[in-house]
């Protein structure tokens, strides 16, 4: 049975109390109905008799998720049909200020998250709910699918010495839980006073992967293409903190991975031999038209997932930064900051949320 999305259905789902309300609503690309019609065109649609519709937010990546990369930052501008202002909260501010928020009576999030920790959507929410908290606006969350299921988890909480803009709170690396869940955690734990409305999905369970939804596929930024971008996402997102290409600036971003340096067919052998579970490596040669190794020669790996419910990410990018550092020490680096905002620690502890040492040991 197909999900249907609470976007699907706002007319009936939006709370009375909140009917004239003026919102703002923080969208990005894949905020779209099951129809694949962006939020923004049902919001401008029901603004006067649901609400009154004053101003959008974006995310990392941008409103329109035109940003390639990391630490890519985009401004703050005005919608050219509405009239509105679309506030960046990836720039100079991460924190929606007082001065975005004056007039608002709520803020409306329909994000698509990936289940990955480092996927910073949910903490430009967390921010969202902190700064409306601090206002007294309520928060409506419209709830996704968590498209690499609702129940496994994996990785570690981030040490509370190490919080940054990819781990805000204490939950796991692949947290296997849904944003409007997310958002209950975080006001349960952090913004009691936030008054936080969820708009629930029909005919999700929590074994699902996206591709089980029946819902269509829209990339929420833009190195993440499909879902089998999203389901290695959580292991080989790690490579961000290191000298290895991730497969940026090539078709298949996290799936591909090398250097200059890797001989590919070694490192399969070496990678296959540890038997990870629910996954295959393929030797690959790739040339990135951006980012690491900008039209260089790379030797690595294509990851096959070859059993999902087996598969385990987190696990997996660690072995495989493991591996290239025991065969590699002299060509492995470990990348310097700064990363996501995080100008002093190192990426990879930026990543994992604590000392190298808790997770890479020798």
């Amino acid at each position: 049975m197909r999900v249907e999305l609470p976007l699907d259905h706002l007319p009936e789902l939006w709370p009375k109390k909140f009917r004239g309300a003026r919102i703002g609503a923080l969208l990005h690309p894949a905020s779209v109905s099951s129809k694949l019609e962006h939020a923004s065109r049902i919001l401008e649609r029901h603004n006067g008799d649901l609400f009154r519709l004053a101003a959008f937010f974006g995310p990392q990546h941008g409103f329109l998720g035109q940003t390639q990369d990391n630490m890519v930052e985009w401004k703050s501008y005005e919608h050219p049909r509405l009239h509105i202002p679309v506030y960046s909260l990836y720039g100079e501010h991460r924190e929606p200020t007082a001065e975005m928020l004056e007039g608002l009576d709520v803020v409306l999030v329909d994000l698509q998250d990936v289940g990955a920790r480092y996927y910073t959507f949910i903490w430009t929410m967390y921010l969202c709910m902190r700064a409306c908290e601090k206002q007294s606006i309520a928060v409506v969350v419209l709830d996704r699918p968590n498209p690499i299921n609702g129940v496994t988890t994996e990785g570690p909480p981030p040490d509370p010495n190490y919080k940054s803009f990819v781990g805000m709170h204490p939950i796991p690396v692949r947290h296997g839980k849904t944003i409007g869940e997310l958002a209950q955690q975080f006001r349960n734990e952090a913004f009691p006073r936030c008054r936080l409305s969820i708009l629930p999905m029909k005919n999700w369970e929590r074994a699902m992967w996206f591709d089980q939804t029946g819902l269509p596929w829209v990339m929420p930024s833009p190195n993440m293409p499909t879902l089998d971008t999203a389901t290695v996402y959580p292991g080989l997102c790690l490579l961000e903190g290191t000298n290895i290409s991730e497969g940026r600036g090539t078709t298949k971003p996290f799936e591909i991975f090398g250097a200059p340096f890797i001989d590919a067919e070694a490192l399969c052998r070496e990678l296959n031999a540890s038997k990870l579970p629910g996954v295959f490596f393929r030797e690959n040669y790739f040339q990135p038209t951006f980012h690491k190794f900008a039209g260089e020669l790379c030797g690595g790996a294509q990851i096959h997932v070859v059993d999902r419910e087996t598969f385990r990410p987190f696990l997996t990018g660690v072995e495989i930064i493991k591996r290239i550092r025991k065969i590699y020490p002299k060509r492995f680096q470990w990348r310097q900051p700064p990363y996501e905002y995080e100008w002093n620690r190192m990426p990879i502890e930026v990543l994992i949320g604590g000392s190298i040492e808790s997770v890479f040991t020798a």
